[in-house]
């Protein structure tokens, strides 16, 4: 699993982690973290505390909600927050086009495009907090990338 770390995806989030605090590491998993649920045993942390990377389809546009494990994306809540009257999961292929990630392994950092990003405040429930480092069985730990960003909290 340790040639993991030489995929394209996975250096690039390694690469943005390193321009943020050189502390913060890819973990390579000897399990898969596809899901939260996976990432959670594989992690023996709660599953609330894993992040899902979520690409939304929203009229003419996309939005990447960050949401915790333990709880779903609300599209009825999505249309509000937005104004957006159609409001859809994206499908694989705009999700591997637009991220530069296949599902299982979007990361919130390095994306291939310039994307809105949403976070469900759930998520600050949390001390450390897990998110796919570009591949199903990479991941990266921290809180402090959400704390220094600006993104829109999903209620």
């Amino acid at each position: 699993m340790e040639n993991l770390l030489d995929k394209e995806t996975v250096k690039r989030v390694k690469q943005e982690l390193e321009k943020f605090n050189k502390s913060y590491k890819v973990q390579i998993l000897d399990q898969s973290a596809r899901t939260a649920l996976d990432a959670s045993k594989a992690l023996s942390c709660k599953v609330g505390a894993i992040v899902k990377s979520l690409l939304i389809k929203t009229d003419d546009t996309f939005v990447l909600c960050l949401i915790s494990g333990d709880k779903r994306c609300s599209l009825n809540k999505l249309k509000k927050i937005t104004g957006k009257k159609d409001v859809c999961m994206a499908n694989a292929e705009s999700v591997k086009t637009l991220t530069g990630f296949t599902i299982g392994g979007v990361s919130p950092i390095g994306l291939n495009n310039k994307i809105e990003i949403m976070i469900d405040n759930q998520l600050s429930r949390f001390k450390d907090i897990y998110a796919a480092a570009g591949h199903p069985n990479a991941i990266f730990k921290s809180l402090a990338w959400v704390n220094t960003c600006t993104f829109t909290l999903l209620l």
